[in-house]
């Protein structure tokens, strides 16, 4: 019977964002109700993060007893988040240098290691103090599976290929002439790697809410459209501003998004009602 009354509550929360903690809120869905859970928890960044402008405090990424603490913090919930994940689901966990070999051992605990796909690096360019080290310009998304052969993964293409001389054959293939016959490339370009060059979102983009740790909408509708298909659903434990629920509605994906903080509710709400479904 409470089983039953879990399930029943995730149908309920299905294109919802529920302001919440996730934790608790989580624990009231059904085992295997998410195809697809995306997490970009704090940071550990030892500071309270506010908007760009000021206007409002944003949230606080301290945390009592320092690493450990932010540990202790994280794994109840990436355990509840392998619980909610169906037999194809996936989980892509977004982290930066500070925490991401720690986390990285974790996860490999929780789900064990053979169900690790990626380690995918998001490398973008943004503004920063010079310092007496390389700059640090990326963010690291680790990607696992449920089970790993059963997962859904789209392949993505997209670029130009660095092989030089291609030519095109009459039907506009790309092809290179080689001393054993022609070697055909495929048309939409080559497959996207676990390097992904993505910029950060300007200070004038029309995607920016001033909401801290925004990302950028490109980024999250490649996590999409790779890891999850029509129907799925998608879910932000972490939600934010909304971004991965907008991604998802934009491309057919049920979503549930939820967050702790009401003016990232807020934001939310108002950046959903102003997505479009793709046609």
């Amino acid at each position: 019977m409470a089983h039953t009354r879990r399930k029943n509550r995730c149908r309920q929360c299905e294109d919802t964002v529920v302001c919440a903690d996730n934790l608790g809120f989580m624990r009231s869905l059904g085992d295997g109700s998410c195809d697809l859970i995306y997490a970009d928890p704090p940071f550990n960044s030892n500071r309270r993060v506010a908007r760009a402008d000021r206007s409002s405090p944003g949230f606080d990424d301290r945390h009592a007893g320092g690493l450990d603490g932010y540990l202790s913090f994280l794994r109840p919930r990436l355990t509840e988040m392998r619980r909610l994940l169906s037999s194809r689901g996936l989980l892509c966990v977004h982290l930066d240098w500070r925490t991401v070999h720690y986390v990285k051992v974790m996860l490999d605990e929780l789900f064990g290691v053979k169900q690790f796909l990626n380690e995918i690096i998001w490398a973008y360019r943004s503004g920063g103090r010079p310092a007496p080290w390389f700059a640090r310009k990326h963010d690291t998304l680790l990607l696992y599976a449920k089970h790993t052969g059963k997962h859904t993964f789209n392949r993505l293409r997209g670029g130009a290929y660095r092989t030089r001389d291609l030519r095109l054959t009459p039907d506009g293939r790309p092809y290179k002439s080689t001393r054993k016959g022609p070697i055909e490339f495929h048309p939409d370009g080559p497959a996207v790697s676990d390097v992904w060059d993505i910029p950060f979102m300007s200070t004038v983009s029309k995607e920016r809410t001033d909401y801290p740790t925004q990302k950028p909408q490109v980024l999250l509708e490649r996590i999409v459209l790779a890891a999850s298909n029509e129907g799925d659903l998608v879910a932000d434990f972490f939600c934010g501003s909304g971004t991965t629920l907008v991604v998802a509605k934009r491309l057919k994906r049920r979503w549930l998004g939820v967050d702790i903080n009401p003016e990232a509710i807020a934001i939310s709400k108002r950046r959903l009602a102003e997505a479009k479904t793709e046609q």
